[in-house]
């Protein structure tokens, strides 16, 4: 992916706009960046500055901070697993410059690992290569070692140094930016005035109360105020050993689109690009519930692959990591919270590979715990005082009670009046004996449009479905008889 690719993707220009700078760039060359500066000058400084936020292009093997040799056996593993034989299939699976790709080439047949086969087909320009004997003992041997055969990794220092760039403060959140991320919520101005200070200094925040009111989804939204881009590596390389950091399942990388080279003019250009063992994404949101455990907040080594995952709050940096349900995993709160003591005060973590080496990384992700117990009992005052901002989730009042049923109906098409909502409330207060929560209206709503499915009728709130969708809010003990809500079970 190039400047350009990224420029359309993230919207700070138009594919209209790049297309003019393009034909602008044809006829007087220099750089792109400069064209849509002198196009665009409303919008000059925001480029300039996305410019200057790439990873810079290694234009040497040094430069890349990762020794030759590794970078070589790196390239022989690729062509080993993989099958690759050009410098274009190495370039793409190693994420380096071409030129680079074939200095590592020239390295390889130097040393007689590589053999040139000619060129590709009718491309008289592709050349192919293959491993000889001993390149594929040297790849062999190198597998054994470590079966990381991804993009080529970033050394540790790059790495500390990017996170500390794009820290989650580095964008300002706004009442504005909140309010545009918790539209889809009933909230009160009052509640984006509590969290948005939270949201804007960085530090940890403690989300409480009852279940089933939305602190887990309001976290979700989150996600949707930091809306800038960072950089994460696919892999970073910490005393030879090669840490995975990219995860597709948690990140959201920016997507290019097709190659512009729209007018067929411009693909001899000098073309602006950035180092390509970066993935450019949207901040991660990471969320750990129940499940988490102290060793997911390690370095996991596998002895079959011979390398490491990242933990969770590591593929977090630059973004937010959700302690969800927190109180409830199996290890206790105390040694769980102990665990993030030193990443909270200090902005630093300390991580250590199974050679007993320990290293030290900055923690600049926003720690987000969300608990529907009660906090006094899972932490003590020395504790709560490192979390500088507590936010109650409340149970709706009846006024925002209604308004959630009014949302939920108008969405599903569903006709909502008093007498509906007043039996509502009777049913689930008086006769089930519950609190109102704010998960109440979709809960019942779905119950109703699930019983109109079956019946092949219209969904509509009357009493035989409003009496069904309220006994399933809650079960009966044999014991007590006294309802349980299946959101506290």
């Amino acid at each position: 992916m190039q400047l350009t690719d990224l420029l359309v993707a993230t919207r700070l220009v138009t594919p209209e706009e790049l297309e003019q700078a393009l034909t602008t760039q044809a006829v007087r060359g220099g750089r792109i960046i400069e064209h849509l500066c002198a196009m665009l000058p409303q919008r000059a400084l925001i480029l300039q500055d996305f410019a200057a936020r790439l990873p810079p292009e290694p234009r040497s093997l040094e430069e890349t901070g990762v020794h030759p040799t590794e970078l070589m056996s790196l390239l022989l593993k690729h062509m080993y697993a993989m099958r690759l034989e050009t410098t274009p299939q190495l370039v793409d699976s190693l994420k380096l410059p071409p030129h680079l790709v074939d200095e590592l080439i020239r390295m390889a047949i130097g040393r007689n690992l590589l053999v040139a086969l000619g060129a590709q087909g009718g491309q008289s320009n592709v050349i192919r290569y293959e491993l000889s004997e001993n390149g594929k003992r040297w790849a062999h041997d190198s597998m054994k070692l470590s079966q990381y055969s991804g993009p080529a990794p970033v050394p540790l220092d790059v790495f500390c140094q990017r996170v500390r760039q794009q820290r989650v403060t580095s964008q300002p959140v706004s009442f504005d930016s909140v309010r545009r991320a918790l539209s889809g919520f009933d909230v009160t101005d009052a509640f984006i005035r509590k969290i948005g200070p939270a949201l804007n200094s960085g530090r940890p925040l403690l989300m409480y109360g009852p279940p089933g009111n939305g602190k887990t989804t309001v976290a979700y939204s989150f996600a949707n105020v930091f809306s800038s881009l960072i950089y994460l590596p696919y892999a970073i390389i910490v005393e030879g050993q090669i840490i995975r950091v990219f995860d597709p399942s948690l990140h959201r990388p920016i997507e290019a689109q097709a190659d512009r080279a729209a007018t067929g003019q411009v693909t001899s250009l000098r073309r602006d690009g950035y180092d390509g063992r970066w993935v450019p994404m949207r901040r991660p949101f990471v969320v750990a519930g129940g499940e988490l455990t102290l060793e997911m907040l390690d370095l996991r080594h596998d002895p079959a692959t011979g390398f490491y995952e990242a933990p969770l709050h590591i593929k977090a940096l630059g973004g937010c990591f959700v302690i969800d349900d927190f109180g409830r995993q199996l290890v206790s709160p105390s040694v769980l919270l102990n665990r993030w003591i030193v990443p909270m005060e200090n902005h630093i973590d300390y991580l250590k590979l199974h050679t007993g080496k320990s290293f030290m990384v900055p923690f600049e992700a926003m720690l987000i715990f969300s608990t529907n117990l009660d906090p006094a009992e899972l932490m003590d005052t020395a504790f709560l005082r490192r979390l500088p901002y507590k936010v109650e989730v409340a149970a709706p009042n009846r006024q925002t009670y209604r308004a959630i049923f009014e949302n939920v109906c108008r969405r599903a098409n569903v006709e909502f009046n008093d007498l509906i909502f007043n039996t509502i409330v009777h049913k689930v207060t008086q006769e089930k004996g519950l609190e109102l929560a704010a998960y109440h209206a979709r809960f019942i709503v779905d119950q109703v449009l699930a019983i109109a499915r079956f019946m092949n009728v219209q969904p509509k709130l009357d009493a035989a479905t409003i009496d069904y969708a309220v006994d399933n809010l809650s079960v009966s003990s044999s014991h007590t008889n006294k309802p349980r809500t299946l959101a506290s079970a």
